[in-house]
């Protein structure tokens, strides 16, 4: 009988067994089933991705036709300026002439001198003797930072200008003031040289209310922003050339900016790129028109340029800048698609032409003031030499009338030259990575930050209910 009662005992456990095998190849193939729906699904997800995607890139080319108010369209503009404009003014500005700007680095705020931030002179990062200058070309100097300096910087010292200097030193041309800008040009005591290779436009850290008072009072004093039709074509233009130069000077910003400050790493932040600029098309076409403003003032002033004194000493690198130059003014196949970048003539039309043009260029004058109440000595530098540069742009499309004055020349100094060729490369820079790089960032981000559509909400839901089917077969 004990025999018999284990033989029984072993029926059932065999019985038992079997229904358990049963079971869990029920749960294996619920499980196989579900995982089937969910890679479907997925597969399917990723087809309509692969469908927006393709849709997007035949819709990469945002920016087409023409440039708005100039005479070239933007493949056009970005066919010059990566095979002829960019590389041409990459080497120019290396060339020992264009590489140093004279700058009054401290500031005297006319507007608000109360500003913390503006107390320059006790602020600055150069504390120089006097018997140092007027000659600072002669030697090398090197100044470190002080904790004051520091401060000043709003702690950071990237935020500081490198003055190391070579000794060669610039001879001949003449100073004479430019009517569109606030500064002295020809004011030697309060100036003193930078080299801008040394102090590339990059993140520096200044931020916050300081910086946008600075732009709140370009923008809401001097230029405000058009209403569609009710504005005349003079303040328009302005407008555009400060929006297309606060557009590049972001893109800068953005494209140098400390990543990692603990490892100094630098690099590319395309998320501020996007939020500053590239989600606003206005934005971007301001660039493109600002850069082809400054383009037409540079080879209006051709003849002037051809015929300048790059002289610096170093003969070789001074012929190189020279033959630079030339190509650049004069090259084939700038002249053949866009002989005329932008038409100047059109504007300061009728009666109150000579009155708008003087309201414009005080306006501009306040523009360049404002400068001075930059709180951080980099950002200062590169603010000062742009709007210089699109102020020298400004000098030679309106200010210079040969053809009815043929008696009185375009004058140009040579920190006006630099700044103009200088301003034109940072253009140039800006358009070359807004027309790499803008197409990859703006899609990129638009499909991060857009919600998902109805299939695809569809198609996430029934992944959900496969996975709750699974965990519901599945022991805890």
């Amino acid at each position: 009988m004990a025999e018999a009662k284990a033989v029984g005992g072993g029926k059932k456990k065999h019985l038992k067994k079997s229904k358990e095998g049963k079971g869990g190849m029920r749960k294996l193939a619920a499980i196989g089933a579900a995982l089937v729906v969910v890679a479907a699904i997925a597969i399917t997800f990723d087809r309509a991705q692969i469908q927006k995607s393709c849709h997007c890139s035949r819709d990469a080319r945002k920016y087409t036709g023409m440039v708005e108010d100039c005479c070239c369209d933007y493949e056009t503009v970005d066919s010059l300026n990566e095979g002829v404009l960019h590389p041409l003014l990459q080497d120019l500005v290396r060339t020992p002439f264009f590489r140093y700007f004279k700058v009054k680095l401290w500031c005297d705020c006319p507007f608000w001198p109360d500003d913390g931030m503006c107390k320059l002179r006790d602020c600055s990062v150069c504390e120089c003797p006097e018997n140092e200058f007027p000659e600072p070309f002669k030697r090398p100097i090197q100044y470190g930072l002080s904790s004051d300096d520091l401060k000043c910087q709003e702690g950071k010292p990237q935020a500081a200008v490198d003055r190391t200097l070579d000794s060669k030193a610039f001879r001949g041309w003449i100073e004479v003031d430019n009517p569109w800008t606030l500064d002295d040009e020809t004011d030697n005591s309060e100036m003193t040289y930078v080299n801008l290779q040394l102090n590339p436009e990059r993140y520096t850290g200044y931020s916050g209310p300081s910086a946008r008072r600075i732009w709140d009072a370009i923008y809401s004093e001097n230029c405000p922003k058009y209403p569609s039709g009710e504005i005349c074509q003079e303040k328009k233009v302005l407008y555009k050339l400060i929006s297309g130069l606060h557009s590049s000077i972001s893109i800068h910003i953005a494209a140098d900016y400390l990543l990692d400050e603990a490892r100094n790493l630098w690099g590319r932040n395309l998320e501020l790129m996007y939020d500053r600029v590239l989600r606003y098309p206005d934005r971007v076409r301001n660039l493109y028109f600002t850069f082809m403003f400054v383009l037409r003032a540079v080879t209006k002033a051709a003849n002037y340029l051809e015929q300048a004194e790059y002289n610096t000493g170093n003969l070789e690198e001074d012929l190189k800048a020279q033959s630079l130059m030339r190509q650049l003014l004069y090259n084939p196949k700038l002249q053949a698609a866009c002989p005329l970048p932008f038409d100047e003539a059109k504007l300061w039309q009728g009666q109150s032409g000579p009155e708008l043009k003087l309201e414009i260029q005080k306006n501009f004058r306040n523009i360049s003031g404002l400068m001075d109440c930059v709180g951080c000595e980099k950002c200062r530098l590169w603010g000062k030499l742009q709007i210089l540069g699109l102020g020298t742009a400004l000098k030679i499309l309106f200010s210079v009338d040969s053809k009815n004055h043929p008696n009185k020349p375009l004058q140009l100094q040579r920190n006006e030259v630099i700044a103009l060729v200088n301003l034109l490369h940072r253009l140039s820079e800006s358009v070359k990575l807004v027309n790499e790089i803008g197409p990859s960032v703006e899609k990129t981000m638009e499909e991060f930050t857009s919600e998902p559509s109805m299939q695809e909400i569809s198609l996430l839901e029934r992944a959900r209910l496969a996975v709750g089917k699974i965990r519901m077969i599945l022991p805890l």
